[in-house]
Parts: C-alpha cells; sequence; structure tokens
C-alpha cells in the first residue's frame, strides 16, 4: 500500500531519482544534511554530497513507511543498487521549515 509523503519529503525522494541541482532545491539555503556520519551544511555541500553519491553508485530509492518522531518526520525507505549490501533499509529523519528541508538525518 503507498505511502503518502509531505510536499518537501515527496519532492527530495523524486529529485533523488536525478541529480544533485534537483536534491539541493528541496533544502533551505542553510539546512544540513547527515549521512555516514559526516554533516554537509548548506545547499553547495548538500549539492557535491548528491553528485558524490550519485557518481560512485546507481541506487533506487523506495519509501515504505512513514512516521513522527518530536517535529521530525521519519521515512523508512528500502534502498537498492549496485552499492556493497544491497538492498538496505534505512531511515530518513526530516525536519521541515517553509516548505522546505531544513534538516536530514540519514541511518540504518
Amino acid at each position: 500500500m503507498p505511502i503518502t509523503l509531505p510536499e518537501p519529503v515527496a519532492a527530495y525522494f523524486a529529485a533523488d531519482q536525478n541529480d544533485g541541482d534537483a536534491v539541493a532545491l528541496c533544502f533551505t539555503e542553510n539546512a544540513a544534511v547527515v549521512d555516514e556520519r559526516r554533516t554537509h551544511e548548506g545547499r553547495d555541500a548538500i549539492r557535491r554530497w548528491k553528485a558524490e553519491a550519485s557518481a560512485k553508485f546507481r541506487y533506487t530509492t523506495a519509501p515504505f513507511a512513514i512516521g513522527g518522531d518530536g517535529d521530525r518526520i521519519v521515512v523508512t525507505a528500502r534502498v537498492s543498487g549496485d552499492f556493497p549490501g544491497s538492498p538496505v533499509d534505512l531511515r530518513y529523519a526530516f525536519v521541515l521549515e517553509g516548505g522546505k528541508i531544513a534538516q536530514l538525518e540519514i541511518a540504518p
């Protein structure tokens, strides 16, 4: 059964299939992303993070659960691709601000 995602979160997962520029536009100017224990602050850093990840591996992301944790929207998604350990279920914890993503933390 499909899940309904808030618009900024749905936009992120749709952009994730494209490129770093499309992903960066989903975030506020001073947003932060924490992925693989590294923090990427600001749209330019987020753009580079996504471009580097997309250059290394090809993958698809399929969200299948959504919940909340305080002011965070937590989406669990199956990530499948040509990376070691594929497929893997990851938790994406989003904090939204003004219709954009202000913070994203990705963890197993």
